[in-house]
C-alpha cells in the first residue's frame, strides 16, 4: 500500500503556549534544536474556549518573527464570530498564513457552545472572512474520535471539515499503523482528496501518555502498555523503548507514502530529534 504518494513530504512541529518566561526562553532553544530537521512550520495549540489565546498568539508571532512559518491553532467552541475575526485578523497583521482549526474542547463551567457547534463551521467561516489567505489545517482521526457514534460518522464529520475549505489534515496520534492506512483508504474511497499527516506523539513519559490517551481515545495497544508497564518508573527504559517503537512507526509511515510527520514535542527536542536521525527517506 503506498498511501498519499502523490503529495510532497512535509515535517512539523507542535508547541504549547509557555506560562512562564523560563518557558518562553525554552521553546526559543527547543525550536533551534528543532531547526535541524527543516520543519515546514511549527504550529501552538489554543486552549480550551481560548483560555491561552494570548499565550498562543505570543508563542506564534515569536515563531514567525524567527523567519519560520508559524501554524496557531483556533478552536471555536464557547466562541463568538466577533472574536474568532478579531483573532484571524491579529495573524493576518502578523503574516501569518496557516491555521489549524479546531472545534476545541469546552472550558470547564460554560454551558453554551457559542455561535459555533463543529469545526467545519469554522472552517467555512474563515474562508468567509479572510478567503484563501489561510492554509487550513484540520483534525483527523484515524482510531475514531472518541465522541463521534461511529467510524462512518466520523468520516462524514471529516469530510465536511474538508468540503468546507481544508487544506491539509493531521491525525490524533496513535501507535498502530494500520489504523492510519485504514483510515486513509476510506478517505479515498469518499474522494476525499488532501494530504493527511500522521501525528506523532514520541514516547518519554509512560503516565503522562496513559492520562492524554485516555481523554483524546488514542489507542495504546497492548503489547506496548504491557511492556511500558514492566519498566516500572524507569524513565530511561522507558524512553528508550519509546523511540525504538516511534522510529520503526514512523519508518514504516514513511515508507508506505505518508505525506510527512507531524511531531507532537512538550516542548522538547531531544526524543523528536531522536527519532528523525532514526529515519531514512528515499
Amino acid at each position: 500500500m503506498d498511501s498519499q504518494k502523490k503529495y510532497p513530504r512535509h515535517f512539523s512541529c507542535e508547541f504549547f503556549p509557555p506560562k512562564t518566561e523560563a518557558g518562553a526562553a525554552n521553546l526559543v532553544t527547543v525550536q533551534a534544536q528543532l531547526e535541524r530537521i527543516n520543519p515546514d512550520f511549527f504550529s501552538v495549540t489554543f486552549g480550551a474556549g481560548g483560555s491561552t489565546r494570548d499565550k498562543t498568539m505570543e508563542a506564534v508571532v515569536a515563531i514567525q518573527r524567527s523567519g519560520r512559518q508559524a501554524a496557531p491553532h483556533l478552536s471555536c467552541v464557547a466562541s463568538t464570530k466577533g472574536s474568532i475575526r478579531k483573532v484571524l485578523r491579529s495573524y493576518q497583521e502578523q503574516g501569518i498564513a496557516k491555521i489549524v482549526a479546531l472545534r476545541g474542547d469546552m472550558p470547564s463551567g460554560v454551558l453554551s457552545a457559542g455561535e459555533f457547534r463543529y469545526a467545519n463551521e469554522l472552517v467555512e467561516f474563515i474562508r468567509a472572512e479572510t478567503g484563501d489567505h489561510f492554509e487550513i489545517h484540520v483534525a483527523a482521526y484515524p482510531e475514531v474520535h472518541p465522541q463521534a457514534r461511529n467510524g462512518q460518522d466520523d468520516l462524514i464529520n471529516f469530510k465536511r471539515k474538508v468540503d468546507a475549505g481544508a487544506n491539509t489534515a493531521i491525525t490524533q496520534y496513535f501507535y498502530t499503523a494500520e489504523a492510519y492506512f485504514s483510515f486513509v483508504d476510506d478517505c479515498e474511497k469518499q474522494g476525499i482528496d488532501l494530504p493527511i499527516i500522521p501525528g506523532i506523539m514520541p514516547i518519554n513519559n509512560y503516565t503522562q501518555l496513559s492520562r492524554f490517551s485516555e481523554m483524546c481515545g488514542a489507542e495504546i495497544p497492548r503489547w506496548l502498555r504491557k511492556r511500558l508497564e514492566t519498566f516500572g518508573d524507569d524513565r530511561e527504559s522507558i524512553q528508550a523503548l519509546g523511540i525504538e517503537v516511534v522510529s520503526e512507526l514512523c519508518q514504516r509511515l514513511l515508507d508506505h507514502g505518508a505525506p510527512g510527520l507531524h511531531f507532537y514535542t512538550m516542548n522538547q527536542s531531544a526524543p523528536t530529534l531522536r527519532i528523525f536521525d532514526n529515519l531514512h527517506s528515499d
